[in-house]
This record gives C-alpha cells, sequence and structure tokens, in this order.
C-alpha cells in the first residue's frame, strides 16, 4: 500500500531559493527590493484616484499605473527645468549679441 503525502506543514520557518541559496522569506523580500529598485510603502488615496487607476488597470495592476503616472511626472518635471534652462541661456545669449 503507498504511503498518502502528509498534508501537515513543517513548522519551520518558510524558505526560499535564490540561485543555489536556501534563504528565509525576509531575506527574499530584501534581495527583491534591492533588484527591484521598490519598496513598500503605506499611502493615503482618495477613492476617486483608485477607482480611476483599477478601471483604467482592468486586468492589470492599478499600482503599476499608478508608479508609471508618478513616473511621467518626475520626467516631466525634469522635461520643463530642461527646457526652461535652455531658454533662458538662449535669451541671455540674444541679449549679449548685437
Amino acid at each position: 500500500m503507498k504511503a498518502e503525502p502528509s498534508l501537515v506543514t513543517s513548522p519551520k520557518t518558510p524558505r526560499l531559493r535564490v540561485g543555489l541559496k536556501d534563504v528565509t522569506v525576509t531575506e527574499f523580500k530584501q534581495a527583491v527590493n534591492t533588484q527591484l529598485g521598490k519598496q513598500r510603502v503605506s499611502i493615503m488615496l482618495d477613492t476617486s484616484v483608485i477607482q480611476f487607476f483599477k478601471t483604467k488597470a482592468g486586468e492589470r495592476g492599478y499600482q503599476t499605473l499608478i508608479n508609471q503616472a508618478l513616473h511621467q511626472i518626475m520626467q516631466g518635471e525634469q522635461l520643463e527645468t530642461l527646457l526652461r534652462t535652455v531658454i533662458r541661456e538662449e535669451m541671455n545669449h540674444m541679449q549679449l549679441t548685437p
């Protein structure tokens, strides 16, 4: 007669494997955060904001869309700063040349 597989889990802390190394769940999360460059945060947002991104995301993760929107804002501000610098330099150059 075959032995039935045991459904009882080990009382030990679950371990995960990264490459050839066994690590704890905490070590795994830290490695993922380091590798992906992401950090878990808690933030309060308006219900309408969450609903907008959930609707827009559909099956995808709405948090990813929020992250992308924040990146676009950051890039927009960087572009605005660069454009202002270039325009100022050009205006100064035009005033200095007769």
